[in-house]
Formats: structure tokens, sequence, C-alpha cells
């Protein structure tokens, strides 16, 4: 299993977008992400900082239902 390491808020949203997530607002340094599966809808909202703490990206990925290997191709 791949090592999380610190990446900025843009760098995750362009993964996750990737990912098929779609920018759905913005309010200050908070970006709202969705996507829409066959079952339901999910968001996961990212700040834009210059690195996220392991932490909040650990969050980010548990809120978005995204695997770490998966999100770790798309960076």
């Amino acid at each position: 299993m791949p090592k999380l390491h610190r990446v900025s808020g843009q760098k995750a949203i362009r993964a996750l977008e990737q990912l098929g997530f779609v920018q759905v607002r913005q309010k200050g340094s908070h970006v709202v992400l969705k996507k829409q599966t066959l079952k339901c809808e999910i968001g996961c909202v990212v700040p834009l900082h210059h690195e996220l703490a392991i932490g909040t990206l650990h969050g980010i990925l548990k809120q978005a239902c995204v695997p770490l290997e998966e999100f770790m191709r798309n960076l």
C-alpha cells in the first residue's frame, strides 16, 4: 500500500476531478466537489491550502469514498 504524502489542495482537487468529481461551488478557501453514482451522490469538501495535513487528506478520501491507491495513481 502506498504511503500517503502531503499534497496541495489544488492537486487533490485535480486528482478527484480525474476520478469523476465535479466542482459544485466554492466558499472562501473551501471547494465542494460532487460525483453522481448509480446508487447515490457523493460529496466532499477540499480546503485550498498549500499543503493539506495527512489527517485532512485522509478525511477527504474517506468522504469521497476513494481508495488510497486509486487517488495516488491520479496525482
